[in-house]
């Protein structure tokens, strides 16, 4: 399987910024759809946002105009830019591979958004 791992997690302070990384094993990285999700504890894992293989982007309401995700197939990575951080955006966050019916998951990083 494709193997992600995240990183760049931590604590932050309201309106800080942070940059979260995924890295992939796989070396047809282009050909994947990108995503983050987020899970805040007990709460239903949801989508923040997706980069697809074509380069476009699209984000949840929530975090439209503060975050910004890329990706740089050469190095395999996908980024997510977090600014103006919110406690709420507190969560552990996840990056996801998608091709056609496969999708594979990393393990997550932590996000905590507190003074």
């Amino acid at each position: 399987q494709v193997q992600l791992v995240e990183s760049g997690g931590g604590l932050v302070q309201p309106g800080g910024s942070l940059r979260l990384s995924c890295a992939a094993s796989e070396s047809i990285f282009s050909i994947y759809d990108m995503e983050w999700y987020r899970q805040a504890p007990g709460k239903q894992r949801e989508l923040v946002a997706t980069v697809t293989s074509g380069g476009t982007t699209n984000y949840a309401d929530s975090v439209k105009g503060r975050f910004a995700i890329s990706r740089d197939n050469a190095k395999n990575t996908v980024y997510l830019q977090m600014n103006s951080l919110k406690p709420e955006d507190t969560a552990d966050y996840y990056c996801r591979a998608l091709r056609r019916g496969l999708s594979y998951w990393g393990k997550g990083t932590l996000v905590t958004v507190s003074s």
